[in-house]
């Protein structure tokens, strides 16, 4: 049967990557479950503009760091939808601290809310999915970290590392049902995670990446939007990279950076 999403869910969606990702699926024509952990104004203004797009917008608050509780609000957001076909994994956080001064409150603190909290939250999708016998999309927003390491992150890092080893596997298991699951790696992109509150690229130069500009949320959105349509039907266990050639840049980087300071600063 031809995969026809219908209905999503985006966590982290009151702002940034997850926002335009929620109003990218609602302009595919999907009702969107939106999430949001201390920004209720923000997933309602997220909402608002699903609707703007004439489809339905369900709203519940989620804490990826309650691991116990994450798979509670799924379940009741798929109750809201009245099923579910497309479930991206967005909540995440880092804390920038070197290794040497991470404490291991903040570690495991970091690892629940972009591990296992997702671990939680997308076997409450997969499970919902593979009862309906309809199949489904599972996508995770990772990092260039996911794959390249970054000082003052260790937790972070490996919490994104864990993250895209996790979609490899369940996309192996998931196969057979008809569920697809795949990451999407940005890079620097311009979101509040990143100090930056609008949509825009930074205004200085980024030199060390080859397109010279950071990214914009809706350029994450898109590919996130291909993954999660019938197009993307034979694209499974992959992990997509959207950061504007900045991982290729590794060795020119290294060449050519005229100090130390990176050892200091744990910016990308």
């Amino acid at each position: 049967m031809e995969f026809a999403p219908r209905t999503a869910i985006v966590t982290g969606s009151d702002s940034g990557i997850g926002r335009a990702t929620a109003v990218e699926l609602a302009r595919a024509g999907m009702d969107v479950g939106i999430t949001w952990h201390t920004d209720r104004d923000g997933a309602e203004h997220t909402a608002d503009q699903v609707r703007a797009e004439g489809q339905q917008a369900y709203i519940r608050q989620l804490d990826t760091s309650d691991v116990p509780g994450c798979g509670t609000v799924i379940e009741a957001l798929i109750q809201d939808l009245g099923g579910l076909d497309v479930f991206v994994n967005n909540a995440g956080a880092g804390d920038g601290r070197p290794f040497l001064e991470l404490d291991a409150e903040t570690w495991q603190r970091t690892m629940d809310i972009n591990l296992n909290g997702a671990f939680i939250c997308m076997q409450a999708a997969a499970r919902h999915m593979v009862n309906g016998g309809r199949g489904g999309r599972i996508i995770a927003v990772t990092s260039v970290h996911e794959t390249q390491p970054k000082v003052h992150s260790s937790s972070y890092v490996a919490s994104k590392h864990g993250l895209g080893g996790l979609i490899k596997t369940i996309a192996l298991e998931l196969a057979e049902h008809g569920i697809t699951a795949n990451s999407v790696a940005p890079g620097a992109i311009s979101t509040p995670m990143n100090g930056r509150e609008g949509d825009d690229p930074e205004p200085d130069a980024k030199p060390g990446v080859p397109l010279g500009r950071s990214g914009r949320a809706v350029e994450i959105a898109a590919v996130i939007n291909f993954l999660a349509s019938p197009a993307s039907s034979y694209v499974t266990g992959a992990s997509w990279v959207v950061d504007g050639g900045m991982l290729q840049m590794g060795p020119m980087a290294g060449a050519y950076l005229p100090s130390g300071e990176w050892r200091q600063s744990g910016k990308s």
